[in-house]
Protein backbone atom coordinates (compact mmCIF):
# COMPACT_ATOMS: atom_id res chain seq x y z
CA UNK A 1 0.00 0.00 0.00
CA UNK A 2 3.16 2.42 1.12
CA UNK A 3 4.45 1.52 -2.65
CA UNK A 4 0.81 2.87 -4.22
CA UNK A 5 1.27 6.04 -2.10
CA UNK A 6 4.55 7.00 -3.18
CA UNK A 7 3.73 6.85 -6.66
CA UNK A 8 0.22 8.46 -6.25
CA UNK A 9 2.70 11.53 -4.43
CA UNK A 10 5.06 11.46 -7.14
CA UNK A 11 3.32 10.86 -10.34
CA UNK A 12 0.04 12.88 -9.51
CA UNK A 13 1.61 16.57 -9.17
CA UNK A 14 3.88 15.81 -12.14
CA UNK A 15 0.82 14.79 -14.09
CA UNK A 16 -1.03 18.11 -12.96
CA UNK A 17 1.69 20.38 -13.68
CA UNK A 18 2.13 18.97 -17.44
CA UNK A 19 -2.14 18.86 -17.89
CA UNK A 20 -1.61 22.84 -16.31
CA UNK A 21 0.90 24.19 -19.04
CA UNK A 22 -0.43 22.39 -21.88
CA UNK A 23 -4.40 23.69 -20.94
CA UNK A 24 -2.43 27.41 -20.06
CA UNK A 25 -0.92 26.90 -24.14
CA UNK A 26 -4.20 26.28 -25.16
CA UNK A 27 -6.66 28.41 -23.39
CA UNK A 28 -4.38 31.22 -21.71
CA UNK A 29 -2.98 31.09 -18.38
CA UNK A 30 -5.78 33.57 -16.80
CA UNK A 31 -8.32 31.19 -17.84
CA UNK A 32 -6.44 28.22 -16.44
CA UNK A 33 -6.58 30.68 -12.95
CA UNK A 34 -9.83 31.47 -13.21
CA UNK A 35 -10.95 27.48 -13.87
CA UNK A 36 -8.71 26.45 -11.05
CA UNK A 37 -9.96 29.42 -7.91
CA UNK A 38 -14.17 28.60 -9.88
CA UNK A 39 -13.85 25.22 -9.58
CA UNK A 40 -12.62 25.79 -5.67
CA UNK A 41 -15.08 27.78 -4.99
CA UNK A 42 -17.91 25.36 -6.74
CA UNK A 43 -15.85 22.85 -4.42
CA UNK A 44 -16.52 24.08 -1.44
CA UNK A 45 -20.11 24.80 -1.69
CA UNK A 46 -21.06 21.60 -3.09
CA UNK A 47 -18.94 20.14 0.42
CA UNK A 48 -20.37 22.54 2.68
CA UNK A 49 -23.90 21.66 1.18
CA UNK A 50 -23.09 17.61 0.78
CA UNK A 51 -21.53 17.44 4.38
CA UNK A 52 -24.69 19.16 5.93
CA UNK A 53 -27.41 17.18 4.81
CA UNK A 54 -24.85 14.07 5.38
CA UNK A 55 -24.58 15.41 9.47
CA UNK A 56 -28.60 15.66 8.96
CA UNK A 57 -29.14 12.25 7.90
CA UNK A 58 -26.79 10.95 10.71
CA UNK A 59 -28.42 13.09 13.32
CA UNK A 60 -31.93 11.55 12.10
CA UNK A 61 -30.44 8.10 11.91
CA UNK A 62 -29.17 8.39 15.58
CA UNK A 63 -32.60 9.79 16.80
CA UNK A 64 -34.10 6.82 15.39
CA UNK A 65 -31.65 4.44 17.41
CA UNK A 66 -30.24 3.14 13.61
CA UNK A 67 -26.31 3.06 13.38
CA UNK A 68 -25.72 5.89 10.71
CA UNK A 69 -23.04 3.44 8.53
CA UNK A 70 -23.66 4.80 5.36
CA UNK A 71 -23.93 8.34 6.57
CA UNK A 72 -19.76 7.58 7.91
CA UNK A 73 -18.99 6.53 4.73
CA UNK A 74 -20.48 9.37 2.77
CA UNK A 75 -18.77 11.85 5.48
CA UNK A 76 -15.43 10.26 4.85
CA UNK A 77 -16.17 10.68 0.85
CA UNK A 78 -17.59 14.01 1.00
CA UNK A 79 -14.05 14.73 3.52
CA UNK A 80 -11.39 13.42 1.08
CA UNK A 81 -13.31 14.81 -2.22
CA UNK A 82 -13.35 18.65 -0.44
CA UNK A 83 -9.45 18.07 0.52
CA UNK A 84 -8.64 17.00 -2.88
CA UNK A 85 -10.57 19.98 -4.14
CA UNK A 86 -8.48 22.49 -2.54
CA UNK A 87 -5.41 21.14 -4.44
CA UNK A 88 -4.81 23.20 -7.72
CA UNK A 89 -4.83 20.93 -10.81
CA UNK A 90 -8.04 19.52 -13.36
CA UNK A 91 -7.42 15.97 -12.07
CA UNK A 92 -7.51 16.24 -8.32
CA UNK A 93 -10.98 18.48 -9.46
CA UNK A 94 -12.23 15.98 -11.24
CA UNK A 95 -11.48 13.03 -8.45
CA UNK A 96 -13.36 15.90 -5.45
CA UNK A 97 -16.19 16.56 -7.69
CA UNK A 98 -16.45 12.47 -8.34
CA UNK A 99 -16.37 12.08 -4.58
CA UNK A 100 -18.94 14.89 -3.56
CA UNK A 101 -21.68 14.58 -6.14
CA UNK A 102 -23.98 11.36 -4.76
CA UNK A 103 -24.44 9.24 -7.98
CA UNK A 104 -20.88 9.30 -8.76
CA UNK A 105 -19.74 8.85 -4.94
CA UNK A 106 -22.40 5.68 -4.96
CA UNK A 107 -19.77 3.44 -6.82
CA UNK A 108 -17.52 4.44 -5.05
CA UNK A 109 -18.54 3.80 -1.70
CA UNK A 110 -19.59 0.14 -2.38
CA UNK A 111 -15.95 -0.83 -3.88
CA UNK A 112 -14.18 1.15 -0.13
CA UNK A 113 -17.27 -1.45 1.72
CA UNK A 114 -16.07 -4.52 -0.22
CA UNK A 115 -12.16 -3.38 0.81
CA UNK A 116 -12.88 -2.64 4.30
CA UNK A 117 -15.18 -5.85 4.69
CA UNK A 118 -12.03 -7.70 2.89
CA UNK A 119 -9.55 -5.89 5.31
CA UNK A 120 -11.92 -7.22 7.94
CA UNK A 121 -11.92 -10.26 7.06
CA UNK A 122 -7.88 -10.63 6.95
CA UNK A 123 -7.78 -9.34 10.37
CA UNK A 124 -5.80 -5.88 8.67
CA UNK A 125 -8.60 -3.73 10.59
CA UNK A 126 -10.30 -4.58 13.99
CA UNK A 127 -13.12 -2.46 14.78
CA UNK A 128 -14.91 -2.28 18.43
CA UNK A 129 -18.51 -2.03 18.93
CA UNK A 130 -19.89 -1.25 22.35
Amino acid sequence: MFRWLLLLIIIVPAMEIGILVWAGNLIGPWWVILLIISTGILGAYLAKQQGLETINRARDNVQMGMTPQDEMINGVCILIGAAVLLTPGFITDAIGFTLLIPATREPIKKALMKVVRKMMDNGSITIFRR
